[in-house]
């Protein structure tokens, strides 16, 4: 049996950091008796196919099916934002060092970005493949800049500050989780 799935607004049709969204893909759901725990989803003919177990209640179908959509959205958008030129241009422009690897990350729940200064490598939530592109330059540049100081000193703070949006894009993103976000300048005493 199949039926058609609204992935709902969560995280779909926010302008992203590549230049446009083309929006969602529509979304059949298709249960089966053979499968017996495992949820499954691909893109098929343009369409995300989400396989589930017969038994699931509609409740936990809704909940699976939204998630594992989410995902699917997430990682087209990311696959549309080139992070490695996006990086260097960066660098280049607010004259801070190269990465030796700049990914997307899908386990960062809780920060936007990490950085190993030891390696050079630097990784960005899949959160904000959905955002506008100069906040995702702000967080690249955040990141950029702990390659050249690992804390968030003064003078880390003065080489972010290079960005000339970084305080507009603090305030998106503490907007954007209701939060404090992790890194930034606490307010003078």
């Amino acid at each position: 049996m199949t039926s058609l799935f609204d992935p709902g607004p969560s995280e779909v049709g926010v302008t992203d950091a590549g230049g446009g969204d083309p929006g969602p893909l529509p979304v059949e759901v298709v249960r089966s008796a053979r499968r017996v725990k495992t949820v499954s989803a691909r893109i098929v003919d343009g369409v995300i196919r989400v396989r589930i177990p017969a038994w699931m209640s509609p409740a936990d179908e809704e909940r699976w099916v939204r998630d594992i959509v989410a995902r699917i959205e997430r990682s087209r958008r990311c696959g549309r934002i080139d992070l490695a030129r996006r990086a260097a241009e960066l660098a280049d422009r607010y004259d801070l060092p190269r990465p030796d690897a700049i990914t997307w990350s899908e386990r960062q729940r809780l920060r936007w970005g990490s950085c190993t200064p030891a390696t050079g490598e630097i990784r960005i939530s899949t959160r904000l493949a959905g955002v506008p592109g100069w906040v995702l330059d702000h967080v690249i540049v955040h990141e950029l800049a702990h390659l050249v100081e690992p804390d968030h000193s003064p003078a880390f703070h003065r080489l972010v500050a290079r960005y000339p949006l970084t305080e507009r894009a603090i305030g998106y993103l503490q907007a954007l989780t209701d939060q404090p976000v992790l890194g930034a300048e606490p307010p003078a005493a």
